[in-house]
């Protein structure tokens, strides 16, 4: 399934065309693709470079690995997700290198998911990020240090056909997709004041 954003303006094709589907294709992601899509978030952006994030990766085919990841899900996600060809548990580091707290790292792994987004939608796959978790869960089934603050899970693969999903959610993946209006979103040098347009 295909579902191009209609942008007011023209965008780079990877990212008009990323989308969080919830119907993945039988297809496995394979080794090499998937270290593809990862190294993306390897040269995400952060904060003074410090990286601060650390993904747990399971594919289907991982077995006992790629299920105790799924059940870090809510039910509602482990419906769709367990027909995911890959699986990823997302962590932000809670401290700096020199111990302070680190801020940005909330932002910083959303870059990095994001880039993987891009990079996954430039080679036909797609990710769906969630927050529906079990925080306490990610973290014992991983054995996270506690350093690290577990935050989002991922899906990943090609997607698929929407008649797969449960009756609400194959009516959720066919609709459109919408966003909030460009002026709702963007200021001029003081809140609420709209961007000029070009004439």
């Amino acid at each position: 399934m295909h579902k191009p954003a209609d942008t007011d303006l023209p965008l780079a094709v990877p990212i008009r065309d990323r989308w969080s589907p919830r119907a993945f294709a039988d297809r496995s992601v394979a080794p090499d693709v998937l270290r593809t899509v990862l190294e993306a978030a390897r040269w995400a952006p952060s904060a003074s470079n410090q990286q601060p994030w650390r993904y747990v990766v399971a594919r289907r085919e991982d077995g006992p690995a790629f299920e105790a990841l799924l059940a870090c899900l809510n039910e509602i996600n482990q419906r769709w997700a367990k027909h995911a060809p890959v699986l990823m548990l997302g962590f932000a580091k809670r401290t700096t290198p020199q111990g302070k707290p680190a801020f940005y790292a909330h932002h910083d792994l959303g870059a990095a998911s994001l880039s993987m987004a891009i990079q996954a939608a430039a080679m036909g796959l797609q990710i769906h990020q969630m927050a529906g978790i079990h925080k306490p869960a990610m973290v014992e089934t991983v054995g996270a240090p506690d350093d690290f603050e577990p935050m989002t899970t991922l899906a990943l693969g090609y997607p698929g056909d929407p008649d797969t999903l449960p009756g609400e959610l194959a009516e959720r993946e066919r609709a459109p997709r919408t966003r909030h209006r460009f002026d709702d979103l963007f200021f001029a040098g003081t809140w609420g004041d709209a961007l000029p347009a070009d004439p």
